[in-house]
């Protein structure tokens, strides 16, 4: 089993959700007492978010970077950045290792288009929806990808900040959640991403009428499949 190596804390409700997975899944498949060889560096989202808020991207991705390096020290032998919207500095990060990068957006690109979906629906934090990294990555990936128009970009942004990362899950806001899916249905989307790591916390598949996404717990059994060697 290969050393998983998890760059999380943004938020730790998603990270904790990885652990969950990869733990969950490696044991399913090998039964007995089996986990998975996880070396965890979590942060303090508020030091995160105030450098995305304030548009310091260099920074964060120069203090990623480093943390992905030590992480490669310890000991990680595979590396999973548990988060879409830091994707954005995943260039840097990928520049300072020499283990395995596994991009989320490869994850779950491969996830669609195994289940013969071409055109998705993105939501996720306003970076994720309103700028090229993630959605140019899956269009590369030979999916079309549609985000949300203005109003419904803000409501979601809003949710995920004022209230999942902060580890409320509101049946109002899901309801709200549902209601941007059928627009972007609306749109011609043929299967939505759950496009922030944290979204899978407050709809799920049977929230929605066609194939859905979670990319943190697609990403999670991607980083399973590395470990194990699938």
């Amino acid at each position: 089993m290969r050393t998983i190596g998890l760059l999380g804390g943004m938020s730790w409700e998603s990270s904790i959700h990885y652990e969950r997975i990869i733990n969950e899944e490696v044991r399913r498949r090998l039964g007995g007492l089996h986990a998975a060889d996880l070396l965890i560096r979590s942060y303090d989202f508020h030091e995160i978010e105030a450098l995305q808020r304030a548009g310091e991207w260099d920074l964060a991705g120069a203090l990623l970077a480093e943390d992905a390096r030590r992480l490669e020290v310890a000991g990680a032998e595979v590396l999973v950045l548990c988060t879409n919207t830091m994707h954005k500095v995943a260039p840097a990060i990928e520049a300072a290792i020499t283990i395995p990068f596994l991009h989320i957006g490869d994850a779950t690109a491969d996830a669609a288009l195994r289940a013969g979906v071409g055109r998705v629906g993105l939501v996720g934090t306003r970076f994720t929806m309103e700028e090229p990294f993630l959605v140019d990555h899956l269009t590369r990936r030979g999916l079309t990808v549609v985000v949300p128009g203005a109003e419904d970009r803000e409501l979601v942004d809003r949710v995920i900040f004022d209230e999942l990362v902060r580890g409320v899950t509101n049946p109002a806001s899901t309801r709200s959640f549902v209601g941007v899916i059928d627009r972007l249905l609306a749109q011609g989307a043929e299967g939505v991403v759950a496009g922030c790591t944290e979204l899978e916390l407050l709809v799920g598949p049977e929230d929605v009428t066609v194939p859905f996404f979670p990319t943190a717990t697609i990403h999670a059994h991607a980083a399973v499949d590395a470990a194990l060697g699938f």
